[in-house]
């Protein structure tokens, strides 16, 4: 998989870790096509014909299969009052990126099980641009995320492509259970 940070120099980036050349950073809709190109991902965009609450309009869920019962990843632009507003997604242009590891891969990454999300929760930051870390909400169950993802693509490739591999396996189980049954 390709990743965005090849095209980034050490110079675009300001003190802040933002890219300083506009239009340079990858946008969610950059993301969500790349998550797109993925194989056999569809996404569920949440609007007012699917059904879903008006806080979670334009949140972008991404499936393997056809059952849509777990997303592996999600793109959210917005802060829902009272649920995730710490992360202040409401600034111009940041969006936030979660990603489902599984307890593995979470604790390879940040050197706790999920299940000791709690003990480390306080010490988070949710603001910061361009850092994974775990979900402040879903950490507990394995997700990860990173808001305005730049210099962190390649590792975010990786976790990617791990959260797919894992949807794909799930879905694959799926359907041999279904085949099994017939």
């Amino acid at each position: 998989m390709a990743s965005f940070a090849s095209t980034h120099r050490a110079s675009d980036f300001d003190d802040d870790g933002l890219v300083a050349a506009v239009g340079s950073a990858p946008s969610a809709d950059d993301v969500a096509d790349r998550i797109l190109a993925l194989p056999e991902v569809a996404v569920v965009q949440a609007d007012e014909a699917s059904g879903a609450p008006p806080s979670s309009w334009g949140d972008r869920f991404f499936f393997v299969g056809d059952g849509r019962r777990q997303p592996f990843a999600t793109i959210v632009g917005h802060d829902t009052a009272g649920f995730d507003d710490d992360f202040q997604l409401d600034r111009p242009g940041v969006f936030r990126l979660s990603i489902e590891l599984g307890r593995e891969e979470f604790q390879r990454r940040f050197g706790y099980p999920p299940a000791r999300f709690a003990d480390h929760r306080a010490s988070l930051d949710p603001t910061v641009l361009d850092e994974i870390g775990p979900h402040p909400v879903y950490g507990t169950h394995g997700w990860a995320c990173v808001l305005n993802p730049v210099r962190a693509l390649a590792e975010v490739d990786r976790l990617l492509a791990h959260a797919h591999g894992r949807a794909l396996d799930r879905h694959h189980r799926s359907l041999r259970r279904r085949q099994s049954r017939d």
